[in-house]
């Protein structure tokens, strides 16, 4: 069982909503991190049920506990009304709460109380590389880390299990769309625009519906933290800059899977696309997880000339490409963003093991970032 980097009494200063994709691991890290604690289940019908029944049973049960008492509730999402009876347990008996679900969209969407503020927002993600001893960068790219698929002999099947169970059931559900078969058409061509510059039209048009429709589909993956838009940099005036936002599903296994990429080899396109999306989903990662307030975004002209990943204003940037040989032609990008921000901190990650400055590049192996991304920060 792998340790996760996320350290969730770090982040109790109060009670917590915890959310994550389904399959992240948050019912194993609140097991691990919390083995003794109040804790309701709510995938367990008995309780479920019971409480679905009478949700005023959690505060006849909780009213007498000492205050500051910790109690968690996995899948609070499954009996929403729960909420009205944990703001009383919060404001009248001082006790904290960690409450688990895969996102806020159904809580929000029905008007369910959430708690105005009296539980902060804590996300947990796929695993990172800090978090697995024995890291394979080409299985990361391959099949991606959420817990059961990286770690998973057959991760292929369980790919395939958990796109027909969860995406293309559960988020339907979620959506509230009338036409189930454009949504399930909108979930393949996303992920050929996973790593691109979204058009809502032409996504629009590939599935046959509105524009408007289709953003309303991007904000449903969104909130349901299945997938991000990165938005694009665009402070620099006398540029004409791309202002697009580019979209990643959460996790490079599951756009792998439905894109059919399968066996990827270096040196190929498919390899290079996921390679990408790995190291910015790690990126993601890295700023949730130590509270970076910056903005992440990306940096592209008209001209073509781009950068993968910018964070803060202009503070760092950095490139990735997938080649085993950095030449002059893959640092194009970053020279040219260096040209209007000079004190920019410009970064290339690649798979070159030869790690070295050209100019004022810093050329790094990723594994290697990544080890000085979670040591150091960047």
């Amino acid at each position: 069982m792998y340790s996760r980097i996320l350290q969730i009494n770090n982040e109790l200063d109060g009670s917590i909503f915890l959310f994550g994709a389904r399959q992240t691991g948050k019912s194993t890290i609140l097991r691990q991190q919390f083995p003794n604690q109040i804790y309701f289940d709510l995938l367990d019908s008995t309780i479920r049920n019971r409480l679905q029944r009478q949700p005023s049973l959690l505060y006849d049960t909780l009213k007498d506990k000492e205050s500051g008492t910790l109690v968690i509730i996995d899948e609070i999402p499954e009996v929403p009304e729960l909420l009205n009876e944990v703001h009383r347990l919060i404001s009248e008996c001082g006790l904290i709460f960690i409450l688990c679900g895969s996102s806020a969209r159904k809580l929000k969407r029905k008007g369910h109380n959430t708690l105005g503020g009296r539980a902060l927002p804590v996300y947990l993600y796929p695993m990172v590389s800090a978090e697995i001893p024995d890291f394979d960068i080409d299985r990361a790219v391959t099949f991606g880390t959420l817990p059961s698929h990286y770690l998973s002999k057959n991760p292929s099947r369980m790919l395939a299990a958990y796109i027909d169970v969860y995406l293309k059931e559960e988020i339907k559900e979620e959506a509230l769309v009338r036409n189930l078969g454009a949504f399930q058409r909108f979930l393949e061509v996303a992920a050929l625009s996973d790593g691109e510059i979204i058009s809502n039209q032409n996504v629009a048009q590939d599935c046959g519906v509105s524009a408007t429709t289709v953003n309303a589909y991007f904000d449903i993956l969104e909130d349901t933290l299945i997938g991000y838009r990165i938005p694009a940099y665009t402070k620099m005036l006398k540029r004409r800059l791309v202002q697009s936002p580019r979209f990643y599903y959460f996790d490079v296994g599951i756009a792998n899977h439905l894109l059919h990429r399968k066996d990827l080899r270096r040196g190929t396109p498919e390899y290079g696309h996921a390679f990408e999306h790995l190291v910015v989903q790690e990126v993601i990662a890295y700023m949730h997880y130590r509270h970076c307030d910056e903005k992440l975004s990306y940096w592209r002209t008209y001209t073509g000339m781009e950068v993968d990943i910018v964070i803060g204003e202009a503070r760092v940037a950095i490139e990735v490409k997938s080649a085993e040989e950095v030449m002059n032609k893959h640092l194009k990008g970053l020279k040219s963003f260096e040209g209007d921000y000079p004190d920019c901190r410009l970064i290339l990650v690649s798979l070159d093991p030869f790690n070295r400055r050209i100019g004022n590049i810093s050329c790094m192996y990723v594994t290697d970032f990544f080890r000085m991304l979670w040591a150091e920060g960047v």
